[in-house]
């Protein structure tokens, strides 16, 4: 099998199990919609937000360090229980800190309950800690594994969910199953700390799944190999910090401008830009360790200028699909007529999207030549745009100007990190390609949500059908050779 066809089918795995989770999640979308009104689902959004921010932190830029010495050193264990051991103290201390002080974080938060600081402490530090272990399960090509415990965390994450949203409010079940300290928060309609209560189970569950693969880890540790992985994983840490500003600042910004409620709308539509996400999170859990563990093959660069022109051919057409059938999808997803009102964004949040993923496919350039300092500053470049739009346009045109600066982001970000790239580690992308797909997938998606064709779905499916020939007949070719088995 072919170093491209492996790609092709590990990533379809990692697809499933990034694909699958989310895919739930989004179903969960509507019970929460259905749940809460758009003030009380901006609390949920906000919750998660911090969530974000705090894991962006608290790992460091470790995982994509371990991925870069894991394929690179000779001595693989110490690179394993050195990363796991740094990252569980750090962690460690960031729970005996966060519960200690969790009433003066409630109040500085503007939380309404302690319980919610408490559950997103537990909740942080157990996602933290399995980090490495999931990193190693994708570096030593176990996706199947790595799938299964994804794939159960969801469920049982949304077991719980519609226990705790559904089943018992409606009656369908007796809150006395719960314990009496979950009663408690029980009244007259759900709370929205079951959806954080829920989370926080469903990591116990994932941490206890992968404790097998803890125990074998040796418990060495060498700090001239931390000295090295904090070295190159800095920089990432502070480029996470910077995109996950770009990610959710809009919401902070949004509530804090224009009220809980069209950041609420704004959030929930935001969800359908999900899909998109989707795709970018199964390319690159796929991609990345492909990208380390085959940087010194004679046709690295070849495979990875193939690579991104087909990521932005599905992206893209991802995009159009949903952009095409965009009012089935919120009726599926969304429960209340009053979060459709932003549903404008959503194309714009697409597209944004697909930048970031070729973003994220160039950004193999400064993660290969050690150059992560690079990502940082376009990351930070990135963040600065993000807050410079919103705070001068959300009071002109609301919630649109988080989505068109989320675009004017990502897109800079592109641009910025081809031009750089191609001085330090030149990949001949066929820029003539990629361009003209986005291009075209861009102007179809701007007929498809035009008044006059949307909801026609003969016209939308026209365009989707002639964006599709249109890249079969350019494409066949390499497709065909792609598909075979001999390749």
């Amino acid at each position: 099998m072919g170093a491209l066809q492996k790609f092709f089918k590990d990533t379809i795995i990692y697809g499933i199990a990034a694909i699958l989770p989310r895919a739930i999640n989004i179903g969960l979308v509507r019970l929460h919609t259905a749940a809460f009104g758009t003030e009380k689902y901006a609390v949920n959004t906000e919750y998660y937000v911090y969530a974000a921010y705090l894991n962006a932190l608290l790992t460091y830029g470790m995982e994509t360090a371990f991925f870069r010495f894991f394929s690179k050193e000779q001595e693989k264990g110490k690179i394993i229980s050195t990363s796991f051991i740094t990252l569980l103290f750090t962690t460690l201390l960031f729970l005996i800190a966060g519960l200690t002080f969790a009433s003066e974080i409630t109040q500085s938060l503007g939380f309404e309950k302690v319980m919610y600081v408490k559950i997103l402490v537990w909740t942080v530090f157990l996602d933290t800690i399995v980090v490495i272990p999931f990193a190693y399960l994708r570096v030593t090509n176990r996706p199947i594994r790595f799938a299964g415990i994804k794939i159960l965390n969801i469920l049982f994450l949304a077991v719980l969910n519609i226990i705790f949203l559904w089943a018992i409010p409606k009656g369908f079940l007796s809150k006395e199953i719960l314990p009496e300290s979950l009663n408690f928060y029980i009244k007259n309609e759900p709370q929205v700390i079951y959806i954080f209560l829920a989370n926080v189970f469903a990591s116990l569950l994932t941490l206890i799944l992968l404790i097998p693969n803890i125990l074998k880890i040796k418990w060495q540790f060498d700090k001239k190999v931390l000295q090295k992985l904090l070295t190159y994983g800095t920089p990432i840490m502070i480029g996470s910090l910077a995109y996950v500003t770009n990610e959710n600042i809009d919401k902070l910004f949004l509530g804090n401008m224009i009220g809980d409620a069209e950041m609420g709308k704004y959030s929930g539509c935001y969800k359908l830009g999900v899909f998109m996400t989707l795709y970018i999170m199964a390319f690159r859990l796929g991609a990345e360790p492909f990208f380390f563990n085959h940087a010194k093959e004679k046709n690295a660069k070849n495979n990875y200028a193939t690579i991104l022109k087909w990521f932005t051919i599905l992206g893209a057409t991802f995009m159009l699909i949903v952009v095409a059938y965009i009012d089935l999808f919120a009726k599926m997803l969304i429960s209340k007529p009053e979060f459709l009102d932003a549903l404008a964004i959503v194309p714009i949040i697409l597209l944004a999207n697909l930048c970031l993923g070729i973003y994220n496919n160039l950004s193999i350039w400064y993660k290969l030549t050690d150059k992560t300092s690079y990502g940082m500053y376009i990351s930070i470049f990135g963040a600065i745009v993000t807050i410079v739009f919103n705070l001068i346009m959300i009071d002109k045109i609301g919630f649109m100007a988080s989505a068109w600066a989320t675009l004017v982001a990502y897109g800079s970000m592109m641009i910025i990190s081809y031009v750089i790239g191609q001085k330090y580690y030149p990949v001949p992308y066929n820029l003539k390609q990629i361009g003209g797909y986005i291009i075209l997938a861009t102007l179809l998606s701007a007929f498809a949500f035009y008044d006059a064709f949307r909801g026609n779905y003969i016209i939308t499916t026209a365009l989707l059908l002639v964006f599709l020939g249109i890249v079969y007949l350019s494409e066949r070719k390499e497709l065909k050779r792609l598909l075979r088995k001999d390749s």
